[in-house]
């Protein structure tokens, strides 16, 4: 069963969850073998994940939220044992600004960063004072921001780093006018503006394909580690044998399969030892602060 949570003011959300965890009969935990994963979207493969568990007498539940923020808060509150939404330094920045200890267990895949328009076929077709829609959140804002940068849109100050702001740009020949909005809403904001930066998984859940865009940095490139998707837990779980099994059943044939299957090109998997992202996790969130 799957459980769509609205957003709300944090509060509210956070009393909802709890109500609703708790009318589903949801809460057990991976001590008796029950194992709540947050994710954003419907990606089948967690689905597959959920059956695969199921033979190995794991009982999965996956919670869907539409809200950047609540998979996080709904894992540090003990709502959920996993989440799996997020890249590092959207992690980063979360621990940060909230004093959370949350860890990365696996990584999964990264998905491309790419400027997309409904209005013009190419970088150089974007006129002078054009809008642009970029993410509202720090992580994807600065990524964004490099992308623009990549495609030769913007310059940005040497110390903007990965969690730049538009107070960072500091060349903008064509006088764009950049729009921050929600992650989730940069597709509709295709729309009203002449191009919107957009994740390739938000892109691919509303029907766009990553060939799509006019331009869209290297999801194989080290610069992208920061954006490396990951499997997450309280840090306190991290050596949870429940979890770790759940884990090592992401890497199942079956599953992998799945995620192949549809990704659809926007998604690529990465295998990435856990004590690398935990130290990439470290200077993102020392960075961020």
């Amino acid at each position: 069963m799957k459980h769509v949570l609205r957003r709300a003011a944090a509060t509210s959300a956070a009393a909802a969850l709890a109500a609703l965890l708790s009318a589903c009969g949801m809460s057990g935990s991976a001590a008796d073998g029950q194992v709540r994963i947050g994710v954003n979207g419907s990606d089948p493969e967690w689905d597959v994940l959920a059956e695969e568990a199921k033979k190995e007498g794991i009982d999965v539940t996956i919670v869907n939220f539409d809200d950047y923020q609540l998979p996080n808060r709904a894992l540090a509150d003990g709502d959920i044992e996993l989440n799996a939404f997020q890249h590092l330094a959207f992690l980063g920045k979360f621990n940060q600004q909230n004093g959370t200890d949350i860890v990365p267990l696996a990584s999964t895949s990264v998905a491309p960063m790419g400027l997309y328009s409904l209005k013009h076929k190419s970088v150089d077709d974007i006129p002078d004072g054009a809008r642009i829609a970029i993410p509202n959140d720090p992580s994807n804002q600065g990524r964004a921001l490099l992308v623009l940068r990549e495609a030769k849109l913007i310059g940005l100050k040497e110390k903007a780093g990965i969690y730049g702001t538009p107070d960072d740009v500091t060349d903008n020949p064509r006088h764009l006018k950049l729009t921050p909005v929600d992650a989730q809403q940069t597709p509709r904001a295709l729309k009203d503006t002449a191009a919107s930066v957009i994740n390739a998984g938000v892109a691919e859940q509303a029907g766009y394909r990553v060939g799509q865009a006019v331009f869209r940095d290297d999801p194989e490139s080290a610069a992208t580690r920061p954006y490396v998707n990951v499997i997450a837990a309280r840090a306190k779980d991290k050596d949870d044998a429940t979890l770790r099994k759940v884990v090592r059943l992401y890497r199942s044939a079956k599953v992998q399969a799945a995620v192949r299957k549809s990704g659809k090109g926007a998604r690529y998997v990465v295998d990435i030892p856990p004590a690398a992202l935990e130290k990439e996790l470290d200077r993102l969130t020392k960075q961020g602060s």
